[in-house]
């Protein structure tokens, strides 16, 4: 690598030198002042602070600039700082709950939560105040994920009810099962670039959406049967990306409904990787957390799969997000919290020699500056 990119160097001066001579306008795939995106660094996990057998599951960055996230067997609310400085919090949280798995931050500030076990939808404010909701929701609904709408209330994905919820930041609920297939499990959710919420249907291997009104579309062409789609995130692109964990993809689908899936590549000694959580990252990119495989993966909007080690062997990794501080930061299932850095890129102009230069550009570059010079040894001469 050493060598190839030095000789891309003495090429790129050669042709810059020869354009200087002759007159040669040259065009390079990077605009002028454009920004570099930054570069995965290393992995650092955090358990100080954390209860044993807690299951952190889901996590996303409140109002404070910490990042709160769920404890699914805790039963309790977990906040870490940018430092790694880790606080639990129970009170007002009802035993049995199971609060997990894709919390949110409300446009009231406060961080609001799904209860999977108890059927509520939970609030804490900065300060770790609960207040619980349940009034609308039946029994066994199974709370899974929850978004900030473009309407400014929150969307909750209510598996077990076959249903889609929206709370007002009040705490009042409405339910939404038109239009939903019986038996189809919409789980996790997120805010689409069309201002509409997209969701999963894990048990019926569809993306739903919901308008604002409460108007429900499913998807189904294109979804691999028992997929499995579970966590959703909008990309730098537009459309929605979407975790299958059943056949082990990741999906793409744009705002009108087209679907396409890309395999998630093995390392380890699972028959499947298990995608779980998803998020868009700070590169532009989508990342997703691979929990069979204790990896991270990073794909392309083109679909170019990346993936990712540096976590404990059986962490388990779950839910994922992109802190305030430009890092990407997942829970583990295992019992800790996980930080991928990243590191500012090259310049841009440092790192052009690495993308190789037209051949033709590069010979007519050499001729125009061969036949200057030979004209200004005939003129010596």
């Amino acid at each position: 690598m050493t060598s190839r990119l030095s000789t891309a160097r003495r090429l790129s001066r050669t042709v810059r030198a020869a354009a200087a001579v002759g007159g040669l306008l040259l065009v390079t795939g990077t605009s002028a002042g454009a920004a570099a995106a930054p570069v995965p660094g290393s992995v650092t996990e955090f358990s100080a602070g954390l209860s044993p057998a807690s299951s952190p599951y889901g996590i996303t960055t409140g109002s404070d600039g910490a990042l709160w996230f769920p404890e699914l067997t805790g039963n309790r609310i977990g906040r870490i700082t940018t430092a790694g400085a880790i606080t639990e919090l129970s009170a007002g949280i009802t035993p049995a709950s199971e609060p997990g798995f894709a919390p949110t931050l409300g446009p009231d500030g406060n961080v609001w939560f799904p209860e999977l076990g108890g059927s509520r939808v939970g609030r804490i404010t900065p300060a770790g105040v609960v207040t619980e909701l349940s009034t609308g929701i039946r029994p066994a609904s199974n709370p899974s994920g929850i978004v900030t709408g473009s309407d400014g209330n929150l969307w909750v994905g209510l598996a077990g009810a076959d249903a889609v919820g929206r709370v007002t930041p009040q705490g009042a609920i409405t339910i939404f099962t038109a239009g939903i297939t019986p038996g189809s499990g919409p789980a996790l959710v997120t805010l689409g670039s069309d201002g509409n919420v997209w969701f999963g249907e894990f048990t019926g291997s569809r993306i739903g959406r919901i308008t604002p009104a409460g108007v429900v579309t499913e998807f189904s062409q294109g979804v691999t049967a028992m997929s499995m789609p579970a966590f959703l995130t909008t990309g730098s692109d537009g459309n929605v990306w979407f975790t299958q964990e059943g056949s082990g993809q990741v999906g793409r689908i744009t705002p009108a409904g087209v679907v396409t899936e890309f395999d998630v590549p093995t390392s380890g000694p699972t028959d499947r990787p298990d995608p779980d959580g998803i998020t868009l990252g700070p590169d532009g990119n989508v990342w997703f957390s691979i929990r069979g495989d204790d990896e991270l993966g990073r794909i392309t909007p083109a679909g170019v799969i990346t993936t990712f080690g540096g976590i404990t062997a059986g962490g388990k990794p779950t839910g994922i997000t992109t802190g305030p501080d430009g890092s990407l930061w997942f829970t583990e299932l295992s019992g800790r919290i996980g930080r991928l850095s990243f590191l500012p890129a090259a310049d841009p102009a440092a790192a052009l020699p690495e993308a190789p230069l037209p051949v033709a550009l590069v010979v007519v570059a050499l001729l125009v500056a061969a036949g200057t010079a030979a004209r200004g040894r005939h003129r010596r001469a």
